[in-house]
């Protein structure tokens, strides 16, 4: 691509042009909607609408990273999860919509009355926030180990103006404030260290911390499941994430 200015069409068009599989011309389109700051629907309607030099070149910078295999919701800075628009930056895992399952199982099993809740390893505050969104009478805490991580997540908060939840710093259970929660609910790392699907797709360039655990992939887990009788009200529930 020639650092020209060129038109919506032609700029995408030629985006296409370096960008691997099937999803090209939908990366190339997010990408450029982003920049622009205008929805997708825009570049349709206003094809021949002339980029400037600077769009041009950020344009240009951004399909060049994509083109490297940096996930597009680090290069917008957002994704979607819930219904939600969640700032997310390479110091949190990117929500996926396998984890609304967790949001859809705690809905379930859960009333709609009052419940105390505390979203483990929170990272971006994805599962914490939809649940908030769902049941503000909830009583929820986030935690994480990573400062950077809530950060995020309470500008989202901020963001989605939900207030009734709280964020703070913790190693799992370790300094966790209360031993009587309904609901602990968490998608830990599971993945072996060794595991050769870290160096595939975009968990290259995610947050180690947020996906190895340990030899097996099962290190985090144990210690979620072991601790959670000591923190858990008789009959509460413990949800985790697992992969296959």
């Amino acid at each position: 691509m020639n650092k020209i200015d060129l038109s919506i069409h032609r700029a995408l068009n030629q985006a296409v042009k370096s960008l691997p599989g099937k999803t090209a011309r939908l990366d190339a389109e997010l990408l450029l909607a982003n920049i622009l700051n205008k929805p997708r629907s825009y570049l349709y309607t206003w094809p021949e609408q002339h980029l400037s030099q600077d769009q041009h070149q950020s344009f240009l910078i951004a399909i060049n990273h994509r083109a490297a295999g940096k996930p597009i919701a680090y290069l917008t800075g957002h994704r979607e999860f819930w219904s939600m628009d969640l700032r997310v930056t390479p110091e949190v895992l990117i929500p996926r919509p396998e984890t609304e399952l967790l949001v859809e199982v705690a809905l379930k099993q859960l009333p709609e009355t009052y419940c105390k809740v505390a979203d483990l390893g929170t990272g971006s505050g994805a599962i914490a926030l939809a649940l908030a969104n769902e049941r503000p009478n909830w009583s929820i805490i986030g935690t994480d180990i990573s400062t950077a991580a809530l950060d995020i997540a309470r500008n989202n908060a901020n963001t989605l103006n939900l207030d009734t939840l709280e964020f703070s710093v913790s190693d799992w259970y370790r300094d966790l404030p209360d031993r009587d929660y309904q609901l602990i609910i968490s998608n830990p790392p599971y993945i072996a260290n060794q595991d050769p699907h870290l160096n595939r797709g975009d968990v290259r360039f995610e947050p180690p911390m947020a996906l190895k655990s340990g030899a097996d992939g099962l290190q985090d887990l144990r210690q979620l499941i072991s601790g959670a009788s000591r923190y858990l009200r008789s009959r509460g529930w413990l949800m985790l994430e697992h992969g296959y």
